[in-house]
Order: structure tokens, then C-alpha cells, then sequence
């Protein structure tokens, strides 16, 4: 008897940020997504910087120690990629010309989208919005504003997914751990040199990295 091999685009979900530091938030929620089966992979577009964000260099690292950190924190997920893809296109890093120019190198994957609920309250200050609308499936997580929770007490975040066509999904029959943290408390840790508050959050091998190289000091 021939097994009947199940064809489908390859789907591949795309987490655009600055990662600066990548944390364990951020691999929590990609893994989740993964696990739900609904997309292959997840990579994680390093951004050589947001648009609507202003570039203070006295706390964002250089594109090449971003990614060196982002790979190292992802080595043991399979599924969970480094994408140094933008990196490599002209700036500003508009999604709209990332996504373009996956689909003229990528044609055969279908191309998901990861965004915050922050941004996508927002979205629709994005260049050519309803453009990335009509043409992708939106994956939107909520997380809480404060961050006050400590890592042994997550919450379940809310993930909803805003089809192309129209019509939304909420993923609330799996379980997504949300750690409310960010990265920008992570470098006011290292910066007050509270070092055990950092390690908690990090990759043992992201965090080795960033006291060997005395970044975010």
C-alpha cells in the first residue's frame, strides 16, 4: 500500500523585531505558535531598525551582534530560524518590501505574519497596510502593558489570527505561556549590573555572550 504524502506551500511565519536582546518571551511564544501545527517554521527577522521607532545607538546593538545573539538563543529549536533576510535589503526596513521580495525568492512558501498587540492596534500606519492584509494571514498576540510578572508566575496570552480573507480565529484551545518581560528591562539589568534578573531571562548561551563581549553596560 502507497502512503499518500500530504502537499501543502510551506508556511513559514515571520517575527520582525529588533531583538535587542532576543529573550525567552520571545522563543516561548514562536514555539507555541509552532506547536499548534497551523505553520512549519518561524523566523525571526532581525531589523536593522523600525521605522516607527527612533534609533537611540547608546542602547540598540549593531544588526551583526543582534543576529549573533538571536542564533545562539535559537540553536536547539529547530523550527525557530535566524533571518538575517532584511538585514540585507535597502533601508527603512518597511515589512511590505521585506514580504515582497520573500515572495520573489521564496515562491512556493506562504508567508505568516507575528505581531504584537501594540502593533497591531497601530497597523494601520504601516506603508501599504491593507495591502499585507489582503495578501497575508496575521498572527496578533496580547501581552500585558507593565511587566510585572515574574517568570514562575506567566500568564496564557491571547493569540488571535486575522486571515486574509477577512474572517479571524482565536487560538484560545492552546496554551501560550506569555512571559511579561522586555528587552528594554533586560538592558536596564545589565546596565544596573543586576545580573541574576537578566540571566533568568536569557539563553545561557546569550547571556555568556553579551558579559564576554561587555554589551549593554
Amino acid at each position: 500500500m502507497t502512503k499518500t504524502l500530504s502537499m501543502h506551500n510551506r508556511k513559514i511565519a515571520i517575527y520582525g523585531g529588533s531583538f535587542n536582546p532576543i529573550h525567552l518571551g520571545h522563543m516561548a511564544l514562536a514555539d507555541s505558535i509552532c506547536k499548534t501545527g497551523i505553520i512549519d517554521e518561524v523566523w525571526f527577522m532581525v531589523s536593522p531598525l523600525n521605522p516607527l521607532k527612533q534609533n537611540d545607538t547608546n542602547t540598540i546593538l549593531p544588526t551583526e551582534q543582534r543576529l549573533i545573539l538571536t542564533r545562539l538563543a535559537l540553536k536547539e529549536y529547530p523550527k525557530l530560524k535566524a533571518s538575517d533576510f532584511e538585514t540585507r535589503l535597502p533601508v527603512p526596513s518597511y515589512t511590505i518590501k521585506t514580504l515582497t521580495e520573500l515572495h520573489n525568492t521564496y515562491p512556493n512558501y506562504d508567508f505568516i505574519l507575528i505581531v504584537g498587540q501594540d502593533n497591531w492596534i497601530n497597523f494601520d500606519r504601516w506603508v501599504e497596510a491593507k495591502k499585507i492584509k489582503q495578501n497575508h494571514d496575521i498572527i496578533v498576540y496580547a501581552r500585558k502593558s507593565d511587566y510585572d510578572t515574574a517568570v514562575d508566575n506567566n500568564d496564557e496570552a491571547q493569540v488571535v489570527i486575522y486571515k486574509k480573507d477577512g474572517k479571524s480565529e482565536s487560538l484560545k484551545d492552546y496554551n501560550f505561556k506569555l512571559f511579561n518581560i522586555s528587552s528594554t528591562q533586560i538592558r536596564q539589568a545589565f546596565k544596573e549590573r543586576n545580573l541574576p534578573f537578566a540571566a533568568k531571562w536569557l539563553e545561557p548561551d546569550v547571556m555568556r555572550y553579551i558579559l564576554e563581549n561587555q554589551l549593554y553596560k
